[in-house]
């Protein structure tokens, strides 16, 4: 499928590796970037995330960061195709050489990062789908410490992730001074096991609000929950 169509914008993919998945659209939907005035997506691929920001605040500034070159030119395209292309803008960079280079501070920072390892890559050809997947490409301490560098004080960030990743991720962010705030552990089905997890971070310790999200009651049969939380971006929902 060449382009995927919302609600309010659409999305060509015909360039980008990484199509519109569960996942980008779960996380953009999932994310409370409250009273966040810059937004900053890392690793945008189609754009999804930055679009469904775009759609759901009133952000003025709503940065993208993607390495990749077809996903970029994507990126763009989606965004000057789009309600909102004067308040989105993306960069053709890694976010390491971004946090290095860049002084501005982001209110809220979003991200649905690689999280294939380097042991499956030597199984596999490395070609531009993997390399959007592979967490060698963005380790999750390079990741983290963009986000520390980049986060204003009393910002937020969202991800993400694999969770057999969860701990670890977790653990990271501690010892780089962010504090779990939200977290829903996603499965696709009652009787499959869990397979994601959402997570939000700050530089505030709070209580931490815990949830589960079942997608599928059977196939193609949505939750309740699941259709609440994506109903505003899907066309059928």
């Amino acid at each position: 499928m060449n382009s995927f169509n919302f609600k309010k914008f659409t999305i060509n993919q015909d360039e980008c590796a990484m199509k519109v998945g569960t996942d980008g659209v779960l996380l953009g939907a999932w994310a409370q970037p409250i009273n966040a005035n810059a937004i900053l997506d890392i690793g945008s691929g189609t754009g999804i995330l930055s679009l469904q920001l775009a759609q759901r605040t009133l952000a003025e500034v709503i940065d993208a960061v993607e390495i990749e070159a077809d996903a970029f030119e994507q990126t763009v395209d989606n965004f000057e195709q789009s309600d909102w292309g004067d308040r989105l803008f993306c960069y053709h960079t890694s976010i390491q050489d971004f946090a290095n280079e860049i002084d501005d501070k982001y209110d809220f920072i979003i991200s649905n990062p690689p999280f294939f390892s380097a042991p499956y890559k030597e199984n596999m050809v490395r070609e531009k789908r993997d390399l959007a997947r592979y967490r060698d490409a963005l380790s999750f301490e390079e990741l983290i410490s963009a986000v520390v560098k980049l986060l204003s004080k009393n910002g937020a960030c969202a991800f993400i992730i694999p969770y057999k990743s969860e701990s670890v991720f977790l653990d990271l962010a501690k010892i780089n001074g962010l504090m779990l705030n939200r977290i829903t552990r996603v499965k696709g089905t009652d009787s499959s096991p869990i397979k994601r997890s959402l997570l939000q971070l700050s530089f505030e310790n709070s209580t931490i609000e815990f949830s589960e999200l079942t997608i599928e009651i059977e196939r193609h049969k949505y939750t309740q929950d699941y259709i609440n939380l994506v109903k505003e971006f899907y066309l059928k929902m």
